[in-house]
Formats: structure tokens, sequence, C-alpha cells
């Protein structure tokens, strides 16, 4: 997998168009959802490179992150004449990188893409890393390929378009990435910052930190052989809230439920890898501060236990998580007994 360019944009017509310039290409597209069509696309589309740009308009929300959707991506582009000389500018968040990901790598045998990620969750995490692909039978994104966009662009200006509670959903990400840093620099400065009034500017040096600490374990790892895993902290566990939470028609979004995997994964990291308890809460009051708690009672414990088991990372029938030691201080590849792992939402769900 060719290695990814990844642009900290302060002026994105610039960047673009040189971008654009780089990349050979006979028709161009740009994929986009509802939403960033409203409130994002208008900031890109009188740019003179992209005046000859054929749209493609998904549906928002990860409920629209399906088969039908990527069919709807291929039907558009084959109907426009799209080729595997062809290239795609992906507006949006992280449904649209990874779903619009996915389609143009698979259409035709691959049609190269830019990402344009707008919401912060996105720039710190699904539009960096190559992963692509989309939900299937109630699981979070069981299909998909290892596709590099050809450049990734960042920037902030986007984050002004954002609610709050996108703002807090992407910060999750960011706190997992200041959990797993080398040192506890990066997490004390995320728990330190004022997520209720974020200063912008201050929250665009930190987002440039947070990718990095990705794309350097990205680089070592391309396809999540080892390394990589370590991005799954807080993953196993919040993969399954989020996919409960949708299946009973109340979806969450994905960087809460990365939230409280992360409560449940510090847990299970302080009772079986030493992780120390005084920065398990510091993490834990941050969360519950501002990301309350998920509803859900110990007869739900059965259905987020079974879809645990669907995990990628798991080998056979173990349920693999990603824990910690201590900050930096990785424990890959740990398993937890059906005990262990409702003791562990028994933390979370009773207090802490």
């Amino acid at each position: 997998m060719a290695k990814q360019t990844v642009i900290l944009s302060e002026n994105l017509e610039q960047v673009l168009t040189k971008t654009i310039q780089t990349i050979p290409y006979d028709r161009l597209f740009v994929v986009c959802d509802i939403t960033t069509r409203d409130l994002c696309l208008p900031v890109v589309k009188e740019y003179k490179c992209m005046q000859n740009a054929s749209v493609i308009t998904l549906d928002p929300g990860d409920e629209h992150k399906t088969l039908q959707s990527v069919q709807f991506v291929w039907d558009k582009l084959q109907q426009q004449g799209a080729t595997r000389h062809s290239l795609a500018v992906n507006i949006g968040g992280g449904m649209v990188t990874d779903l619009a990901g996915f389609a143009l790598s698979t259409f035709k045998r691959g049609v190269s893409f830019i990402n344009i990620p707008t919401t912060l969750l996105a720039m710190v995490d699904a539009s960096v890393g190559g992963k692509t692909g989309f939900n299937y039978g109630g699981l979070k994104n069981e299909i998909g390929v290892f596709s590099n966009a050809a450049t990734v662009i960042l920037d902030t200006v986007f984050l002004r378009t954002l609610d709050h509670h996108n703002i807090l959903s992407g910060y999750a990400e960011m706190l997992k990435h200041g959990l797993i840093y080398h040192d506890d620099s990066l997490l004390k400065e995320l728990l330190a910052f004022d997520i209720e009034q974020p200063d912008l500017v201050q929250l665009g040096r930190m987002v440039a930190k947070s990718v990095k600490v990705k794309e350097r374990i990205v680089q070592e790892d391309p396809h999540e052989k080892g390394l990589r895993k370590a991005l799954n902290l807080g993953h196993t566990v919040g993969h399954a809230f989020e996919a409960m939470a949708l299946s009973k028609g109340h979806p969450i979004l994905h960087g809460y439920a990365v939230a409280f995997g992360i409560i449940c994964e510090l847990f299970l990291s302080v009772m079986k890898t030493g992780f120390p308890v005084n920065t398990m809460r510091q993490v834990n009051s941050f969360i519950l501060e501002h990301y309350g708690r998920m509803a859900f009672t110990c007869d739900d414990y059965p259905t987020l236990i079974q879809l645990m088991t669907h995990d990628k990372k798991n080998s056979g029938s173990d349920i693999n998580f990603t824990l910690l030691h201590g900050v930096g201080d990785l424990a890959l590849n740990q398993t937890a007994t059906k005990k262990e792992i409702e003791e562990a939402l028994d933390f979370f769900r009773e207090g802490l």
C-alpha cells in the first residue's frame, strides 16, 4: 500500500489546487453527503480546480453506511463515465471517507481519491490510515479494504460547522491517541483543554499532534499485523456499544461509543496489566463529565459480548483487547473472560 500524504492546510484552495494538479485524471468527482453538501461543499465548489466536478451525494449518518450506499456510488460513477483514470474528492466525515473510499477502491479495480475530512473524528481517525469499508450484518465496518487516499487534506475551517456533540466525538479518538502516545504530555494537554468552549487554533495544533501519533503507527504497521492494534484501544467494547445502540434504533456517535469503551478497557487494564488507578480515574472522570453515560442493563450483556466476538482482532474464540500497562506502554493481544468483561461493564454501568 502506497504511503499516504497528509497535509495540514492553512489555505485550502491553494493546497487542493496543487494536489489535484499532481494527479492526472480524465473526470473529476466529488463524493459528499447531504449535510456536507449543504455546509461544506460551498467552501470549495467555486474553486477553479473544482469547476468541472460531478457531485455524488449520499444520505448522511451511520445507518446509511451500507452496501446499498456503496452500490449507489458505483451506479453514479458508471452512469457518469468514470474510468480507472478518474479522480474523486471525498468531502465529509468518517462515513463518507470510509464508504466512498471503499467504493472508489473497488470500482474498475481502483479510482484515485483525495480525502478532505470535515469532522474532528474524520480528521484524527477515519480519513487517515487507509481503512475503508461499510457496515454489514449489523456489524461495524465488517466489509472493507486497506486503500490509502492519494492525499488527505486537513483544514480546521470545517470545525466551525460542527456541533458540540461531533466535536466531542472526534475528541474521544484524540484521548485514545494521548493514552497510547509514548509519554503522557499529550494526554495531560487533552485532559486540561476546555472542550466545552474550545479554542479552535489550539485545537488545530492538537489535531496535528494527534494525527502524527496515528501516522507513525500506520507507517510502521499498515495492515494491522502488530503495532497498529494500539489504535483499537476502546474499540472492542466501543464497537459493541455502537452496534447495539444502532440495532435498537437509538444510534450513538462513534466517538461516544469509543469513550465509553475506553472506560471499560482501562478498567480491564488496571485489573489485568497494571495500569495506574489514578490515571484511569482522571481519564474516566473527564469522559463522564463531558460524555455522560450510556443507558444499558445487565440484560444487554449477552448481546454486547456476542458483538465483541465478531471483532476483527479476535483469534479463534478469544475476544482480543488492546490494553495498557501505562500511558504509552502497550499491552497488545490481550484476552478477557466473560466474567472479566461483565465486571468491566458493571464498573461503567454502576458507577466508578
